[in-house]
């Protein structure tokens, strides 16, 4: 994808993996998977590795296709961080992507926004984006209005049901509107 296109910043959490499924159960056409991403190991610290336990995720392969054919440059915009390289991205087949870095985790934003959105804000650096996310309120949509000088879609997707086909139309829409 080249460097004009709008850049797609990707929560795991809620949009790939939707944690919130009622009951707990694992949604159709989702695969179980159970990774020890390395941050997830030194939050449990003083604790072993061996003795941390899996985290379970569930994710839908044919996601990895889907966003691949959306016409944006994709960009991991999670606490995952390079582990979203290291395990997400190959159960997708998707290849190692670029990676918002987290100086700080869940420190609450400025006037009750999220906390990644300041953040995404200086990233992006007023290149046209839409972010996906579960914690987005309208708190970050007048954030960013306010404080990016680009066109950007703040787009909400439930942890309980994660990125359905509605959600991909409405990002195709808006990143072709983009281009004029």
């Amino acid at each position: 994808m080249s460097s004009t296109a709008p850049l797609l910043l990707l929560d795991v959490d809620g949009p790939l993996n939707p944690f919130a499924t009622r009951l707990r159960r694992r949604p159709r056409g989702y695969t179980t998977y159970r990774f020890k991403p390395a941050d997830w190991v030194r939050r449990h610290a003083p604790l072993p590795a061996q003795e941390v336990s899996w985290l379970r995720v569930w994710l839908r392969t044919e996601h990895g296709r889907q966003l691949t054919a959306l016409p944006y440059e994709l960009v991991w915009a999670t606490t995952w961080m390079h582990d979203a390289n290291t395990h997400i991205a190959p159960a997708l087949g998707l290849p190692d992507l670029p990676v918002i870095e987290w100086a700080e985790l869940f420190v609450p934003g400025p006037d009750g926004t999220h906390w990644k959105s300041r953040h995404i804000v200086e990233w992006a650096r007023g290149r046209p984006f839409a972010w996906v996310d579960d914690g987005i309120t309208d708190h970050d949509r007048r954030y960013v209005a306010a404080h990016h000088d680009g066109p950007a879609l703040l787009h909400w997707v439930s942890p309980r049901r994660g990125l359905r086909p509605k959600d991909f139309a409405a990002l195709r829409s808006w990143a072709l509107r983009q281009r004029g």
